[in-house]
């Protein structure tokens, strides 16, 4: 007869195989942000398939992950702090390998948007319970270093993402790349039941309407930025979907301000820590994911690169990550968040603009501008995972995994709509004059090529130059809000320094 104790909420109890739960939810976080990556380079062979999507379309398949996923992942944090972080874990990689299953077999595009909405709703179960399941596994005086490495395994992910997927991609069709997440999805599940300890639960009750709100409000964002080249930018459905997502916006913050239990409390945002890194988490997720979305494409036609080797030129960005994310908590004990960030997102923007003046110069270049921008991941993702985590207390911990999962995942559905919706503006507008005359202007390389074999070269050239200009959208975007995440963290940091004077100054007098 078992003599444990219920754990109380809040209550802590590290694992005794702290190394193996690690080891569990880095390969779990690995598998769910690397899938966001990993389509990117089925881009091309789904354009090219007899599913014969359109430009928007394409970005529905990819986004639709993406969305889901940034939608429902508070929500996910929340029902493992209410109903067991293991169990919701297993449960959301059983639903991630079910989603799929569904998008292997898709034989229309609508039943793999389906397909990739599922998986969508599995990764939201993952990826913030994965947080709350460290948490609860570690010790405190291990958790800032565990937490650390979690935060990397974010960023390398969708890099882990880009060369798996290029290897499955290269063994055969699209459709082998959701064939392999399969069993992978099931062996994480069986890891994580023999590995994980229960942890406390949280008496919180669920937000249904919140999340509602919430998933409706992102999704009319994503609409009016998605369907905005396609339909056109003062179209009834892209102004009101705009629209509805201000309104819903406004709607959802009023209701969270009125329920006992939020989904997310909106007065949180006051505390200038959270807002701050919540904010970092989303600029630079935007950046990344946008450069993924074009990378595939811009190394398969512009560089004539076969799948493989366009998966493998993105591991440049990885070396920074790898050799340098252990070092970062010290560095930002020695200089400060503060500066931390601005090198951060300094190395991001630059090294965005640096990939536009190189798409026509040897690979070793393009290659030193991906190290910079993986410098500038390396010295972000520790330092906002650890304050964001921080900010929160322990019992909240599913909540704080959502919210940096929300941030990263919207920065990054944001990230591919408006990079690929200024690729497709630009793409078509420098496409040859008897494409944009005949007929229907083609809105993806396959489409043109199909209209006009001889004109091949001509069309790659559109391409190249589309995403050049989305590359520099993507920089600016990201050294304009990197300059406002600087300002609001030294901001943040002299209010700290300020009540610690001041704590020690009315201490004083007592010792």
């Amino acid at each position: 007869m078992s003599t444990t104790s219920p754990l109380s909420p809040g209550e802590v109890k590290p694992s005794r195989q702290p190394g193996l739960v690690l080891t569990c939810v880095c390969l779990c976080t690995i598998l769910v942000v690397g899938l966001v990556a990993a389509i990117n380079l089925a881009v091309p062979k789904l354009a090219a398939s007899g599913l014969h999507p359109s430009s928007s379309e394409l970005l529905w398949i990819v986004d639709a992950y993406v969305i889901v996923f940034a939608c429902l992942v508070i929500p996910g944090g929340a029902v493992g702090d209410r109903f067991g972080r293991k169990g919701v874990l297993i449960a959301g990689l059983v639903t991630f390998a079910t989603g799929a299953a569904i998008s292997a077999a898709s034989a229309n595009v609508t039943s793999l948007l389906l397909g990739r909405a599922i998986t969508g709703v599995g990764a939201a179960l993952v990826l913030p319970n994965c947080v709350g399941v460290l948490v609860h596994a570690t010790a405190p005086e291990r958790r800032g270093r565990s937490l650390a490495i979690w935060g990397a395994m974010t960023g390398m992910g969708g890099l882990i993402g880009n060369v798996a997927g290029a290897a499955l991609l290269t063994a055969g069709s699209w459709r082998a790349l959701f064939w392999a997440i399969v069993p992978a999805a099931l062996l994480c599940a069986l890891w994580t039941a023999l590995a994980v300890q229960r942890s406390s639960r949280s008496p919180r009750s669920l937000d249904p309407a919140g999340t509602i709100l919430l998933v409706a409000a992102t999704l009319a964002l994503l609409i009016g930025i998605i369907e905005g080249p396609e339909r056109g930018w003062s179209s009834i459905v892209v102004i009101a979907a705009f629209a509805a997502s201000i309104v819903l916006g406004a709607i959802w913050v009023v209701v969270e301000l009125r329920v006992r239990h939020p989904l997310l409390d909106p007065r949180l945002f006051r505390i200038p820590l959270l807002s701050t890194v919540s904010l970092g988490m989303l600029v630079m997720f935007f950046g990344s994911f946008g450069l993924f979305y074009l990378n595939a494409s811009l190394l398969q036609y512009g560089r004539g690169y076969s799948v493989l080797q366009a998966g493998l030129a993105i591991v440049p960005m990885t070396v920074p990550m790898l050799l340098g994310a252990q070092f970062v908590p010290g560095l930002v004990r020695r200089i400060g968040i503060p500066a931390t960030l601005s090198a951060a997102f300094l190395a991001i923007g630059i090294g965005l603009s640096g990939l536009t003046t190189a798409t026509h110069q040897p690979y070793l270049v393009y290659a030193a501008w991906l190290v910079l921008i993986g410098i500038g991941f390396a010295l972000a993702l520790p330092c906002l995972t650890a304050e964001l985590t921080a900010a929160l207390p322990a019992e909240q911990a599913g909540v704080a995994g959502g919210l940096q999962s929300a941030t990263r995942e919207l920065g990054s559905a944001l990230g591919v709509a408006v990079v690929g919706t200024v690729l497709t503006e630009s793409f078509t507008r420098h496409l040859p004059a008897s494409l944009q005359h005949n007929g229907p202007i083609p809105r993806t390389v396959a489409e043109a090529v199909a209209a006009a074999p001889s004109q091949q070269a001509a069309i790659i050239d559109s391409f190249t130059t589309g995403a050049e200009s989305a590359l520099q959208v993507a920089s600016v975007v990201t050294l304009i809000a990197g300059v406002l995440v600087v300002a609001a963290a030294f901001q943040a940091s002299r209010r700290r320094n300020k009540q610690s004077s001041t704590t020690v100054g009315s201490e004083a007098p007592n010792r």
